[in-house]
């Protein structure tokens, strides 16, 4: 089978495409899963580009979907044919989080998902929404279930409530479409004009260029008449806080999930007390969360914005492709 190789100490020049043995058959309480795709997200570009070290030979990806082809012993979630999709979190199956690195995230701490063939635990894969494609499926591991929890676990996300989201990143999509589709208004950023106007047309109702509007925090409250927005789908770090601290309402809840403008900096910690807001950090979700998001998109019809796929053998270009940072959705690898 081909699975695909990282070598130390990173850089898309050391992904390697290698031949190796099928895994076999399942033990006791593990399915044997054909991976049919993945999608990229920050954080395997951070281990790929050896931003985030990993081992040597690692292989990459996080996300991981495709169909069990075998069952172990005493496995009864899963059947032979059935679309499944991997989790994060392989070992944080429900209730509080309980887990605070990467070191049992796939593709990170662990191998990963870019390979053909996987045998892993069956509580390490959920079932994909009926109706989805692998590649849609493959996008939901990280992206999909990081906004859910943002808006629905952590945010209790109801109908009327207004949401900001900052880009047009796969996480922030998410956040739009789940938002809109539970009865949310939504305020959307971008720093591109044609960006915006598919963001206008996915359904944000009000859009503004950070660029233009380099006070956006200001101009997203008086959009919501001096109020405020509920939620903030907080992916930009310390550069962008401030604003979304402006941005959000006294009493509402700042979803802190990336840090795209850098790993530390200034909170203006006086106007976060004022404002009384909750800031809460957050990294992806349990599995117990997927499978509720899953429950969510069947009942929704949500469909994941897909920008481009590629092969395994051009997982290279594909995170080219991501670094250009001129896509809109999710990057993926059909394969």
């Amino acid at each position: 089978m081909k699975v695909v190789t990282l070598k130390s100490p990173g850089g898309l020049d050391q992904l390697q495409v290698v031949e190796r043995e099928a895994p076999g058959e399942p033990g006791p309480g593990e399915i044997l899963v054909r991976v049919h795709a993945s999608s990229l997200n920050f954080h395997d570009y951070g281990v790929v580009s050896g931003k985030m070290p990993t081992e040597d030979g690692r292989i990459p990806m996080s996300d991981g979907a495709g169909v069990v082809e075998a069952v172990g012993e005493g496995v009864e979630a899963f059947a032979v044919g059935d679309a499944v999709v991997s989790t994060f979190f392989p070992y944080w199956l429900d209730g509080p989080a309980r887990v605070g690195d990467f070191k049992t995230t796939p593709g990170d701490g662990v191998d990963g998902y870019a390979r053909e063939q996987v045998i892993r635990p069956a509580t390490w894969f959920t079932h994909a929404p009926k109706g989805y494609s692998h590649e849609e499926a493959a996008t939901l591991t990280t992206a999909g279930l990081t906004a859910w929890r943002a808006l629905v676990v952590d945010g209790h996300l109801k109908a009327g409530d207004t949401i900001l989201t900052l880009g047009t990143g796969g996480v922030s999509i998410f956040a739009l479409q789940f938002a809109k589709a539970m009865g949310a208004r939504v305020i959307s950023t971008s720093s591109s004009d044609e960006k915006i106007e598919r963001l206008k047309q996915l359904g944000a109702d009000h859009t503004l260029n950070y660029k233009a509007e380099p006070e956006w925090g200001k101009k997203v409250k008086a959009l919501t008449d001096g109020q405020g927005v509920d939620h903030v789908i907080e992916v930009g770090g310390p550069g962008t806080l401030p604003q979304s601290i402006d941005a959000v309402r006294i009493g509402g809840h700042i979803s802190l999930i990336g840090v795209l403008t850098g790993r530390g900096g200034e909170v203006p910690t006086a106007k976060l007390m004022a404002k009384q807001a909750r800031l809460q950090g957050l990294i992806v979700g349990s599995r117990i969360h997927q499978q509720e998001m899953v429950r969510g998109i069947e009942a929704s019809g949500v469909r994941p914005i897909i920008d481009s796929t590629f092969k395994l053998e051009e997982i290279a270009d594909a995170f080219r492709h991501e670094e250009a940072g001129r896509h809109f959705g999710k990057i993926c690898l059909s394969f």
